[in-house]
């Protein structure tokens, strides 16, 4: 064989020979999670899911009094966008860190407000009434219960999830929740295009 010609073939021939991996598809694409919502914002002021379109959006749902999990979980995404601002500010400007309480009786928006503004800037927190609260934890698949103690001293039973939302709404993934910030940041840059 012409040697020009074998070394015009040979490169063809390792690209042939190498199995090229399918294109990553998000772990959560076509999951029945999330759905249109009215909430109350930490302002105090109706909102919806509009008010986010466009925009990837991390959902974490939790409540402010957790003594451990969640104001670690909600740290570490605050910090997660921090990276973001820093390593990729335009990706980050498109992403939406969102807490959604599932205690609505104690965090009222003046206290989920002071809650966010602890973790980043552009956190919103997001309350409700019981009822508005139970639909949209219904529609993102997280449970909650109300556990025993007094009035003022009850702790929350609920599941520990964040989501990667797509700007129009569809799950993109489940961003981890153990682990160094950075993990968070990886995960929203491997799926936010």
């Amino acid at each position: 064989m012409n040697t020009r010609l074998l070394a015009l073939l040979a490169p063809l021939a390792v690209i042939a020979c190498s199995p090229e991996a399918p294109p990553a598809r998000p772990p959560l694409e076509g999951a029945r999670i999330g759905a249109p919502f009215a909430l109350t914002n930490q302002d105090g002021k109706p909102i919806t899911d509009a008010a986010f379109a466009g925009k990837y959006r991390i959902m974490y749902f939790g409540y402010t009094f957790c003594p451990d999990v969640c104001p670690v979980d909600v740290q570490n995404i605050g910090a997660a966008m921090k990276l973001l601002d820093k390593s990729d500010p335009e990706l980050a400007q498109r992403v939406v860190p969102i807490f959604v309480t599932i205690d609505p009786e104690r965090d009222t928006p003046g206290v989920v407000k002071q809650f966010v503004s602890a973790f980043h800037p552009r956190m919103v927190g997001l309350t409700g009434s019981p009822e508005q609260i139970a639909k949209v934890a219904k529609d993102f698949a997280i449970y909650y219960k109300r556990g025993k103690g007094t009035p003022d001293g009850y702790m929350m039973d609920h599941s520990r999830q964040a989501y990667l939302m797509a700007p129009d709404g569809r799950p993109l993934a489940l961003l981890p929740q153990e682990g160094p910030p950075q993990a968070i940041a990886d995960e929203i840059k491997r799926w936010a295009k």
